[in-house]
């Protein structure tokens, strides 16, 4: 970059802060609804097993839209689109609370979904056009920390706003966070746009159509009864993704283009998050159950027993640009995934008669590292687009962190069904967690080896400048 004048200064502090917001709210309403969702259906007169549509329909707008994220920043700038995401977020929220009926409850998350579909990818765009390659991982870095503190704190959160409030609190606190993103934004998120916008109408509705298929098989996935509908659902997915392939190929002007994959740093970045958050992502929602379930304790001691991962994440966020600069990227993604797997298959160590403390500590050097592989994996992702390529491919990343986590989410809950039913536990459901957490833990040790196809210098244009 050349010369910074003090409003440049000014956006470069804040821009990170404005991001980390949107990150924060979008993440703690993703799993603070979870905790919540028996007391709604009490007061909405509905079963719990029904209640599963406000989850499913957020999750599904979020597929579908996306895909367009990257289209509308470069069409009406991200700055625009970054304020009207916000505010329909805020607004969805708003109706969340109001609502009377399931019914309305759907339509506010989906207004919520489109908001919440916007909000992160046009954010994090902002922030890769505003920061050099060299400023970008220490403005990363303190942007994805909500990514680690929201999936812990939200049941938490959840948890008491039920218990000593009310369920119509878990969708208003996003308002005064909004309506503080709204502000700051309006200040400080810059205004990128494109000359060059060609809209992929038929792309972007094979690719919609290939991510809506495949988050629906993973919702159905996590509540299967028959697995010969979900298997179909999610082959006719990866037929969708192929056509869309086809589609590409084909030249003119794609909502991904292919040329993205041909950069090698992207392409791991990508299949090394799809990989290592089978396990990564399975641990927040096995562990509380578990504890749950398992060790018959309530909803809030679940959330205080993995509190300890959204702490020591502040300190990883401290350490991981001086591990990155003294190993690189190599080394670091693959010793690091390595040291995560080893964490999880520890959390299958305690018995039934075990004290609960025991998982205390391993949770608490699990969130250290967890902070050092998303802000690592995050980066090396992007390490090498070019200008042309940032737009596409910030949004085909977003896309694929949504899908790794739902795949990651409905991976674990099939190890463990499946051990459930298994001669191996005896009944015995404590032990059915138990092979769970060895079974994801090895794999994602296995998942590790991704990152053998970086070269050692990778990410060199990455490293931050001295302070």
């Amino acid at each position: 970059m050349t010369e910074t004048n003090p409003q440049q200064i000014s956006v470069k502090k804040i821009l990170p802060l404005i991001l980390a917001t949107a990150i924060f709210m979008q993440m703690l309403d993703s799993t603070i609804l979870n905790t919540s969702l028996p007391s709604i259906a009490k007061d909405l007169h509905e079963s719990p097993l029904n209640m599963q549509n406000a989850i499913i329909s957020y999750v599904l707008t979020l597929a579908v839209f996306m895909p367009a994220s990257g289209f509308l920043a470069d069409r009406f700038g991200t700055k625009k689109v970054f304020i009207f995401s916000l505010i329909l977020f805020s607004l969805g929220s708003l109706f969340c609370s109001m609502s009377q009926n399931l019914t309305h409850l759907v339509i506010s998350r989906v207004i919520q979904g489109v908001g919440g579909s916007l909000m992160t990818p046009v954010g994090k765009l902002a922030l890769i056009k505003t920061f050099d390659k060299s400023e970008l991982l220490k403005a990363m870095n303190f942007a994805i920390i909500p990514a680690l503190i929201g999936p812990v704190l939200g049941p938490l959160v959840g948890g008491y706003m039920v218990d000593y409030l009310s369920w119509h609190w878990i969708f208003l606190i996003n308002i005064p966070i909004g309506i503080l993103g709204i502000v700051l934004g309006l200040k400080y998120m810059p205004d990128y746009k494109s000359t060059d916008v060609d809209f992929d109408l038929k792309g972007f509705l094979i690719f919609a159509a290939a991510s809506l298929l495949l988050s629906i098989s993973l919702e159905l996935f996590g509540d299967m009864q028959n697995i010969s509908p979900v298997l179909f659902v999610f082959i006719l997915g990866f037929l969708f993704l192929y056509y869309y392939y086809k589609h590409a190929r084909r030249g003119g002007n794609p909502i991904f283009p292919l040329d993205l994959f041909q950069v090698r740093t992207f392409r791991v970045g990508i299949v090394g998050n799809l990989a290592t958050r089978l396990g990564i992502s399975s641990v927040p929602l096995l562990l509380p159950l578990m504890i749950q379930i398992a060790y018959k304790q309530s909803a809030v001691t679940s959330g205080w027993i993995i509190a300890p991962m959204a702490l020591t994440a502040m300190f990883g966020k401290s350490s991981v640009i001086k591990i990155l600069d003294k190993y690189g990227y190599r080394q670091t993604l693959m010793v690091n995934t390595f040291i995560i797997g080893t964490l999880i298959c520890l959390l299958a160590i305690p018995d039934i008669h075990a004290s609960l403390y025991w998982f205390v500590p391993i949770i608490a050097i699990l969130g250290f590292f967890n902070s050092i592989q998303f802000t690592s994996m995050n980066t090396i992702s992007i390490a090498d687009l070019r200008n042309f390529q940032t737009s596409s491919g910030n949004s085909l990343i977003s896309v694929n962190q949504q899908l790794a986590i739902g795949f990651g989410i409905a991976f674990g809950l099939i190890v463990l069904k499946l051990f459930e039913s298994s001669d191996l536990i005896k009944g015995e459901t404590h032990n059915a967690f138990r092979y769970t957490f060895l079974t994801v833990g090895i794999l994602t040790i296995i998942s590790g080896f991704v990152f053998r196809r970086l070269h050692i210098s990778d990410g060199k244009n990455m490293k931050s400048k001295e302070e």
